[in-house]
């Protein structure tokens, strides 16, 4: 029979991509992993690693088997999620992925809440993290949930074991000086020569603002890049441009500037992903459900973001 352990290790390798990676995930040494590989290959009589210049990395064969294993790594975990279950008491810690905007508005209530049921018995970890990060995370078993968020310009798929449940859906708006601020749904088109405040290059919010002035027929020119909304927030304000925003980030919005909803809408969809079957453990449930919670008292009056006249 093959050695679970054996196969752990081969399919830390498939998800970290280095042996001294896997290596620290499992808590272990790069020997040790080097070691049991090559006796997991004699197990199975076929070769399952080979050198690509200095890295070592997965056969064909030992992709197939680490696609085996994924699916049993998955089982042993609904195992584990069902015994949990049983016990009288729900307890554990769980580490919580979020983005900013997310962990500014749900998390805090959601905390309050979950104490207020569970007391210390539910220890959270949260972790700031862009989809980008906390995603692959999640998969590396790094972190136990993941608060993600996706635009319908350009959905995100869920990785390859882990489900997602969705949380809230937010319109995104154009903020702009309220001294400028005229009618009710705007055009982008109308904002084709203006200074734009966008996000970082490297950030699924600026590919969505790209797009959406795309599809207006222009492209932005930006006056800054920034990833803190309170600083596009107030570049607005000073008149420096005009940004597209999701409604979470707009909670505590500047005197000096409104919001104006899109003739043609963009929406954000805020969800929750966990590893396949993980939300049976009770602790992650418990979390999962009062994230939830929290995101209906939100949703509806982002959802009424819609209707923004400053």
């Amino acid at each position: 029979m093959l050695d679970v352990r054996r196969l752990r290790l081969l399919h830390a390798l498939s998800v970290h991509g280095t042996v001294s990676a896997a290596a620290e995930a499992l808590h272990v040494t790069s020997p040790a992993v080097s070691q049991q590989l090559a006796a997991l290959e004699r197990e199975t009589g076929v070769r399952l690693v080979q050198k690509d210049g200095r890295r070592l990395v997965l056969t064909r064969a030992g992709q197939v088997l680490a696609a085996h294993t994924q699916l049993l790594l998955d089982q042993l975990a609904a195992a584990e999620a069902d015994l949990a279950g049983l016990r009288t008491r729900v307890s554990g810690s769980v580490r919580v992925a979020v983005f900013a905007t997310a962990a500014a508005a749900l998390v805090p209530p959601a905390l309050r809440t979950l104490h207020a049921a569970h007391g210390g018995d539910v220890d959270v970890l949260v972790h700031e993290m862009e989809p980008e990060e906390s995603l692959p995370a999640l998969r590396r078993g790094e972190v136990d949930l993941v608060v993600s968020h996706a635009y319908d310009l350009m959905p995100r798929d869920v990785p390859p074991s882990c489900e997602a449940r969705e949380l809230l859906a937010e319109p995104v708006l154009l903020a702009l000086p309220a001294a400028e601020s005229a009618g009710e749904a705007v055009d982008l088109a109308d904002f084709a020569d203006r200074k734009w405040i966008m996000p970082r290059t490297d950030a699924s919010c600026h590919e969505m603002a790209q797009r959406a002035c795309g599809a207006a027929g222009f492209v932005p020119s930006a006056q800054a890049y920034c990833d803190d909304f309170d600083v596009v927030f107030g570049l607005v304000d000073a008149g420096a441009g005009v940004a597209l925003v999701p409604a979470l980030a707009a909670r505590h919005l500047p005197p000096g500037v409104v919001l104006r909803p899109l003739v043609r809408p963009i929406t954000r969809i805020v969800t929750a992903v966990v590893r396949h079957r993980a939300d049976g453990h009770p602790a992650v449930r418990v979390v999962l459900d009062h994230l939830t919670a929290a995101s209906g008292q939100v949703g509806q009056p982002l959802l009424d973001a819609r209707d923004v006249h400053g």
